[in-house]
């Protein structure tokens, strides 16, 4: 009886020692939080692990609509791709942004996709719920699911594209219309 009162004791001070050390480490400013910062391994596997193990965890529960190689969705897309995606995560033709450069982690350069990048559950998740302290905006909050699997059905379309076949397709899509003109309010 007395050795569990001695752990149970033991794990409780241990808990309010670690407490203290988490309330120290945050009150301390010594975490740099500059977007110039770059992040040692060991942090970077903690954000980068969990991020993915998140992910994994619930993709499973999104259901991809039939539609999404219907070149309709994939120009709907497009559209909404140029105006909110583009300026971090380019596109085939196009060199980094002045944006994408100064992000920290840096968005994945869509010009550089690879055919199995593109996770419709994963990318639907991540454009709809966004990522914390990525820049990644939660666009469910003012895009529709539909809105948001036609972003999907058009960056399936990516790996294979051309800086010419882009220019083409955003040429054929019209002006670049702003949140106003497109009236959005889903």
């Amino acid at each position: 009886m007395h050795s569990f009162r001695t752990v149970i004791l033991t794990l409780i001070v241990a808990l309010f020692v670690t407490c203290l050390a988490g309330i120290a480490f945050i009150y301390s400013g010594w975490f740099n939080v500059s977007a110039r910062w770059q992040d040692g391994p060991l942090v970077k596997w903690v954000l980068v692990t969990t991020r993915e193990r998140s992910l994994d965890v619930r993709k499973d529960k999104v259901k991809v609509p039939d539609n999404l190689d219907d070149p309709a969705v994939a120009m709907a897309g497009l559209k909404d791709f140029r105006r909110m995606c583009v300026i971090c995560h380019r596109a085939p033709g196009l060199s980094p942004s002045e944006l994408s450069r100064g992000l920290n982690p840096p968005p994945p350069n869509f010009a550089h996709l690879k055919e199995d990048d593109v996770d419709p559950p994963e990318y639907f998740l991540i454009i709809r719920n966004g990522i914390r302290m990525t820049a990644m905006p939660a666009w469910g909050v003012t895009h529709s699911d539909a809105k948001i699997w036609s972003m999907v059905g058009f960056l399936r379309k990516l790996p294979d594209m051309t800086a010419a076949q882009f220019k083409s397709l955003n040429e054929k899509a019209g002006p670049v219309k702003t949140e106003d003109e497109e009236g959005h309010a889903d």
